[in-house]
């Protein structure tokens, strides 16, 4: 069964934070340079504080015509997050996006962030994994032919 572990091996373990106390439009910068859609939250001992996501800008201060300079990361980020651990499987990891509306998922060892995947980090592991499944099967389908298909 494949476990995020797998995905961020390929995907990368990098992760993108940003401290509560920055401001919105210091994490909206970082996360346009990034090419990513939400940064973890991280206290100064890079504990998990929060999640914050293009998603949070749109909602909670563009739509409410507040200052992305003047506001701070801790008063949109979400604070309960749901995270997974590199040992959970990617089934479940869809299962969880599905079932709560999220489109990430901080991936923790203990209480310390060591990555991040997307739906569409799912979704490309996804079908690469698919595609590998399916190769075999047409490897195994011409040997037992004897090449005829």
């Amino acid at each position: 069964m494949n476990t995020v572990k797998t995905m961020l091996d390929i995907k990368g373990h990098e992760v993108y934070s940003i401290g509560p106390d920055a401001t919105v439009h210091q994490a909206v910068e970082l996360m346009a340079a990034r090419e990513i859609g939400a940064l973890i939250v991280v206290t100064r001992d890079n504990y998990l504080a929060g999640i914050v996501s293009e998603r949070d800008y749109a909602r909670k201060v563009l739509l409410k015509n507040k200052s992305s300079w003047e506001t701070k990361i801790q008063e949109i980020m979400t604070k309960d997050v749901i995270c997974v651990e590199a040992s959970t499987t990617v089934d479940t990891c869809v299962s969880l996006m599905n079932q709560r509306k999220i489109r990430h998922l901080p991936v923790l060892n203990g209480d310390t962030p060591v990555g991040m995947i997307s739906v569409d980090d799912v979704l490309k592991f996804t079908i690469k994994d698919q595609k590998i499944v399916i190769a075999e099967l047409e490897s195994y389908i011409m040997e037992e032919s004897g090449g005829e298909g």
